[in-house]
C-alpha cells in the first residue's frame, strides 16, 4: 500500500472541518487523553481484553446514521460501479494471506525500536522478538505489519515495516501503542502503524468472530483514491489533491435491503450484517474496496470466496460527525441516548 506523508493538515471542505483535528502545533501534543474504562461488548479471541470500550466509534452501530452529502461523489471516485468487495485474507497456499496478531506472554521482554516516522511514534518498547508473526512473513516485502497484545494489560502494541533485530537494532516505519480499555485517540496529525492513524487490530474480521456468527464493530478497508485530509476518529492524511476522493476515517455503510445473491453461510453473513450495522472505515491507501482481516490458516477459500459477492456499489458513504463527544476521544454517542437524537 502507499505510505503516508510525515505531516498532516486539515483541509477545509464541508464535511472535513467539524470533525477535524486542527493543523499546527497539536502534531507536537502530548501522548492522548485517557478518557475512561469500559467494557466492550467485543473481547479479543483468546484473551480477556475488550477491543475498545463498548461506546468506543469502531464498536458503535452505524444503521440509522444520515448519508453524506459527499456519498455519491466520494463513490465515483473509488471505482464503485461494477466493483465488488475483496477480502483482503486468507488461505494462500502457504503463510496464511490476512494481517498476523499475536498474544504475547506478560513477561515478554520489551525491546526499542528504532522509527522513520519517530516524530509521530509512541517511542515503547515493545514486545517484539524474533518470533512475533510479520505481515507476509519474515521475508515478505511491502508493509510488514506487526501486532502483539500483551492480555494482562490489555495493551496493543502495532509496527509498520517492522524488521526484529538482535541487541536492540529493531526498525519499524512507525509504531503506535494503544490501551485497549480506553478511548483515547492519538495526537492530531499523527500516524500509527496504518496511513489514517487509527488501530488495525480492532477493525479486522477474525476468523473466531466470523465463526460465531457476530461481528461487532466496524472493518477496516482501503481504496486508491484518498483525498489530502481527514475526519474523526482518523488523525493523519495521506492522499492526493483531488477533492472528489474520500478523507481518511471516511465511513460507509451497507444497504438494509441488500440481499446475498449467492450461497452466504454464517461467516459470510456475519461479515454482511456487520456491514450493515457498523460498516467500513476508511483506514489506508490501496485497492479499491478490499477490505482486510487476520491472517488464519482455518480460513477456506469457500469461506473467503462467498465474500467476493458483495457489490460495492451497494454502499453509501454516511456522516457520524454527530457521533464525536470530543475531538481527541473515540467514544462515540450511542442509539437510543439523547445524544443521539440529532443524528438521525
Amino acid at each position: 500500500m502507499a505510505r503516508k506523508t510525515v505531516l498532516v493538515g486539515c483541509i477545509a471542505f464541508a464535511v472535513v472541518t467539524s470533525a477535524c483535528a486542527p493543523a499546527g502545533g497539536d502534531i507536537a501534543q502530548k501522548p492522548r487523553p485517557q478518557v475512561r474504562t469500559v467494557r466492550s461488548a467485543t473481547i479479543l479471541p483468546g484473551t480477556k481484553c475488550p477491543a475498545f470500550p463498548a461506546d468506543n466509534v469502531w464498536n458503535t452501530s452505524i444503521a440509522t446514521l444520515k448519508v453524506n452529502a459527499n456519498s455519491t461523489t466520494w463513490l465515483k471516485a473509488m471505482n464503485t460501479s461494477g466493483t465488488s468487495l475483496h477480502p483482503d485474507f486468507g488461505p494462500s497456499g502457504g503463510i496464511p494471506y490476512g494481517i498476523p496478531w499475536q498474544i504475547v506472554a506478560p513477561n515478554q521482554a520489551l525491546v526499542p525500536v528504532k522509527f522513520q516516522y519517530a516524530s509521530e511514534s509512541d517511542r515503547g518498547p515493545y514486545p517484539f522478538s524474533a518470533s512475533t508473526p510479520i505481515e507476509g512473513g519474515s521475508n515478505a516485502p511491502g508493509d510488514r505489519h506487526a501486532i502483539m497484545v500483551n492480555p494482562q494489560s490489555c495493551t496493543l502494541y502495532e509496527l509498520y515495516h517492522a524488521y526484529y533485530h538482535s541487541g536492540g537494532k529493531s526498525t519499524a516505519g512507525s509504531g503506535a501503542i494503544w490501551k485497549l480499555g480506553l478511548d483515547g485517540l492519538r495526537p492530531a496529525g499523527w500516524t500509527s502503524a496504518d496511513a489514517a492513524g487509527l488501530p488495525i487490530l480492532p477493525g479486522l474480521v477474525n476468523y473466531d468472530e466470523a465463526a460465531s456468527g457476530t461481528i461487532n464493530h466496524a472493518i477496516r478497508f482501503t481504496t486508491g483514491c484518498t483525498y489530502t485530509a481527514y475526519i474523526w476518529p482518523a488523525r493523519h492524511q495521506a492522499g492526493q489533491s483531488n477533492t472528489k476522493c474520500p478523507p481518511m476515517g471516511a465511513r460507509f455503510r451497507l444497504n438494509a435491503s441488500y440481499k446475498p445473491t449467492s450461497l452466504c453461510d454464517k461467516m459470510c453473513l456475519a461479515v454482511v450484517n456487520a456491514m450493515k450495522n457498523y460498516g467500513l472505515i476508511l483506514a489506508d491507501n490501496g485497492s479499491d474496496w478490499y477490505f482486510q482481516g487476520t491472517a488464519d490458516k482455518r480460513w477456506t477459500y469457500a469461506e473467503v470466496g462467498e465474500l467476493k459477492q458483495i457489490p460495492a456499489s451497494q454502499f453509501v458513504a454516511v456522516d457520524e460527525s454527530c457521533l464525536m463527544v470530543n475531538n481527541g476521544s473515540g467514544q462515540a454517542f450511542q442509539p437510543g441516548t439523547p445524544q443521539y437524537k440529532h443524528c438521525v
